[in-house]
């Protein structure tokens, strides 16, 4: 779950300024969590509390209203509705918030089944699921059944085709579904050879920078683990209640898995 908030910080700033120069600066002035940390960490929290992922977003993200990059526009509106309900969205947001799915729970069919949760309170699309229970479940092989790139491209396979490469988004284009984002994020988390090697192909590629960070890097943690500099680095960004979340789940689930 760090490895997406690590990713996260370190594309906030190229999010509507893209570069595509591998070696960017990796905290910039400027950097910050977003939308995408105060969900994952929304949807870990649920888990740790026992209580629906619908009511821990709403909560968190109304208790942290205005994010760097903010919200997205239907988004916001359920946030802040009398009763939010599902609004049929296959945007990014859900694959980008579902770390914690795939560290929590053990069994396979659980993943799916809590991936699909955490998606359909607000994203109810079928590809808005699709692209949760893919990161969820490639998370879940790599953290817990030991498994490898392998299994990795074969989750890709299975839920966007053997021919996913061939309808990947260009780079620099921008892109906020989970049809474009989750294979591509796949893609990338398997031609890198470290996790910072990862982050650093996810933001130089361009488009929605935080958003791919934070997807690429919660794969990549499962894979690699995080380098601890980095990690102290990002967790100073985060406010205390938020990184009470973090630390409370690290400790009881990833140091576990």
């Amino acid at each position: 779950m760090t490895g997406a908030i690590i990713g996260d910080i370190v594309g906030s700033v190229y999010e509507f300024q893209n570069t595509r120069d591998y070696n960017f600066e990796m905290f910039p002035k400027g950097a910050s969590y977003t939308d995408d940390s105060i969900c994952t960490i929304a949807v870990a929290d649920a888990i740790l509390r026992g209580v629906p992922y619908r009511d821990s977003l709403v909560e968190w993200c109304r208790k942290y209203p205005h994010p760097k990059g903010a919200y997205g526009g239907s988004f916001v509106k359920w946030i802040h509705s009398e009763d939010p309900q599902p609004y049929g969205s296959y945007g990014n947001g859900s694959a980008m918030r579902v770390a914690a799915v795939g560290w929590a729970f053990d069994e396979s069919s659980l993943v799916m089944e809590e991936a699909k949760r955490s998606a359909e309170c607000s994203h109810s699309h079928e590809e808005g699921i699709k692209g949760a229970q893919a990161i969820a479940l490639a998370i879940h092989h790599l953290a817990h059944l030991q498994g490898g790139k392998d299994d990795v491209l074969a989750i890709c396979r299975r839920f966007y085709g053997e021919d996913y490469e061939a309808r990947l988004p260009k780079a620099g284009q921008w892109n906020e579904t989970c049809q474009g984002c989750v294979p591509l994020a796949l893609h990338l988390f398997l031609q890198s050879d470290s996790f910072e090697d990862a982050l650093r192909r996810a933001v130089s590629y361009g488009g929605d920078s935080d958003t791919m960070g934070a997807i690429v890097g919660s794969v990549a943690e499962a894979y690699y683990g995080v380098p601890q500099d980095m990690l102290d680095v990002a967790l100073s960004y985060l406010p205390q209640d938020l990184l009470g979340v973090v630390r409370r789940f690290v400790d009881l689930y990833v140091r576990k898995g």
